[in-house]
C-alpha cells in the first residue's frame, strides 16, 4: 500500500520559516518523481516545487528564492523548506509522487500565514 504522509505544517508569522515533510512507503522511493502542490481556499491547486529522480528542480516563479525543495532517497522523503513566507502562501500543502506509470498524493498539511 502506497503512503504519503506530509507533516510539518501550522500558523505561522509573515516572514517566518516551515519545514515541510512527506514520508513515502511503497513505493521504490527513487523511481519517482516528487513534488508539492498547494491549494488556497477558492483557488485552484498550483504546483510548488518539483524535483525529479537526479534532484534537478523546479520552482513556481512566486516562490523562487525563498523555498527549497529537496530529497532523501535513503529516508524516503521530500522536503520543503519554506522561508520570508507571506500570507498569500496559505494553503493546503500536498505532496505528489509520480514515476512507473503512476502518481500517487498524501492527505496534505495546513500552512496559515497570519500575525
Amino acid at each position: 500500500q502506497v503512503q504519503l504522509v506530509e507533516s510539518g505544517g501550522g500558523l505561522v508569522q509573515p516572514g517566518g520559516s516551515l519545514t515541510l515533510s512527506c514520508a513515502a512507503s511503497g513505493i521504490i522511493f527513487n523511481f519517482y518523481a516528487m513534488a508539492w502542490y498547494r491549494q488556497a481556499p477558492g483557488k485552484q491547486r498550483e504546483l510548488v516545487a518539483a524535483i525529479t529522480r537526479g534532484g534537478s528542480t523546479n520552482y513556481a516563479d512566486s516562490v523562487k528564492g525563498r523555498f527549497t525543495i529537496s530529497r532523501d532517497n535513503a529516508e524516503n522523503t521530500v522536503y520543503l523548506q519554506m522561508t520570508s513566507l507571506k500570507p498569500e502562501d496559505t494553503a493546503v500543502y500536498s505532496c505528489n509522487a509520480g514515476g512507473m506509470g503512476s502518481i500517487y498524493w498524501g492527505q496534505g498539511t495546513q500552512v496559515t500565514v497570519s500575525s
